[in-house]
């Protein structure tokens, strides 16, 4: 990180310092370097801002590296922080099935589904969620205006007898 303590930076310093050690620990991540970016997210945490997104990204490289009692650690540490955190209890339900505790998991995916629905603004997609929500929307629309389009039609050819 910065060699300035974190405590002598501004609000808006600290809170600048955890964005790009979050952006640099997801390129690490995507690099299979998850040491580094754990070391980068752990130091981060020492500026005291935006915890929750902190340790939802060390949960997410945990879950990559292998590391799953400490990726359901640090997910329940998110939901702690931030309960309504949706992605936090859905992966702390894919931690679970992976360590066979299907009960566990299928109650967290529940939690996370009837949370989506309560607070679907608290939804946080990533790009290429993003990019398959926008091409089902388009198919969706497509489709629905094919629909309406043939309807019309039959409608039309109906009357026209």
């Amino acid at each position: 990180m910065n060699s300035v303590i974190p405590s002598e930076l501004s609000l808006e310093q600290r809170h600048n310092q955890v964005a790009a050690a979050l952006e640099r620990s997801e390129q690490l991540r995507r690099k299979g370097h998850y040491d580094q970016a754990i070391s980068l997210l752990l130091d981060a945490l020492q500026h005291g801002v935006d915890k929750a997104q902190i340790y939802y990204r060390l949960g997410n490289i945990y879950y990559d590296a292998g590391k799953l009692e400490h990726a359901e650690y640090v997910y329940r540490k998110v939901i702690t922080l931030d309960p309504l955190h949706i992605n936090a209890h859905h992966n702390l339900g894919v931690v679970y099935r992976q360590q066979k505790r299907i009960a566990e998991s299928i109650k967290m995916r529940r939690r996370a589904n009837k949370l989506a629905r309560q607070h679907p603004e608290r939804i946080k997609l990533n790009p290429q969620q993003v990019r398959y929500a926008r091409r089902y929307a388009r198919r969706m629309l497509f489709w629905g205006l094919a629909l309406t389009a043939a309807f019309v039609l039959a409608i039309f050819l109906w009357l026209s007898r």
